[in-house]
């Protein structure tokens, strides 16, 4: 796998609507932008791209972990997105996303029984991604749907794809939607 960059951004968010939020609620969100072997051709086969998947799972969910100066038990949410640069197709998102990146990812945050939560998208360098959250164990816990949106104003270019996983240490700030809580949930099944 051929890595161009890699970024990482925290976002902290300290008040909302002129109301403390205390503690702070923290978004980490680590980023590679890597070179697509497939730009600009038909590929049938690519196991190349899942297996970057699988390694990309391990890099940036502990770059995450070290953003956000956390251990694993204290990751709460999370999400992953990509966009494939314009000479590239949707599936190469999706190969790099779904066959093999969650395992790693989830070993990373030291567990995960919730479905990642994913978006994927073609764009130029410069354009914006929302990255989709939930809670790592219990889907359902509203607090903490969210999102973190996230470019780079040089990537990814026409043969690349900019991958983004997102951790949270909490939820949204001052969340009152009701619904289940971290308290609540039972950590079983995924959802609740």
């Amino acid at each position: 796998m051929e890595i161009r960059k890699l970024c990482t951004f925290v976002e902290e968010t300290m008040t909302e609507m002129d109301k403390k939020v205390d503690p702070p609620t923290r978004k980490a969100a680590a980023i590679a932008v890597i070179k697509n072997p497939f730009a600009g051709k038909y590929q049938e086969d690519l196991t190349e791209l899942m297996d970057n998947g699988a390694e990309l799972g391990t890099l940036l969910g502990e770059k995450c972990l070290e953003a956000l100066n956390i251990g694993p038990e204290k990751a709460e949410s999370y999400g992953k997105a990509c966009i494939v640069g314009l000479k590239g197709e949707m599936e190469h998102a999706a190969a790099i996303m779904h066959p093999k990146l969650g395992g790693p990812f989830r070993k990373a945050l030291g567990r995960g029984l919730a479905l990642i939560p994913s978006i994927k998208k073609r764009g130029p360098a410069g354009c914006p991604i929302d990255v989709p959250l939930n809670h790592k164990d219990a889907a359902f816990i509203r607090s903490h749907f969210d999102g973190m949106t996230v470019s780079l104003a040089d990537a990814p270019a026409d043969d690349e794809l900019m991958v983004v996983l997102v951790v949270t240490d909490s939820g949204r700030p001052l969340p009152r939607v009701g619904g289940l809580t971290v308290d609540e949930a039972k950590y079983e099944d995924g959802l609740r």
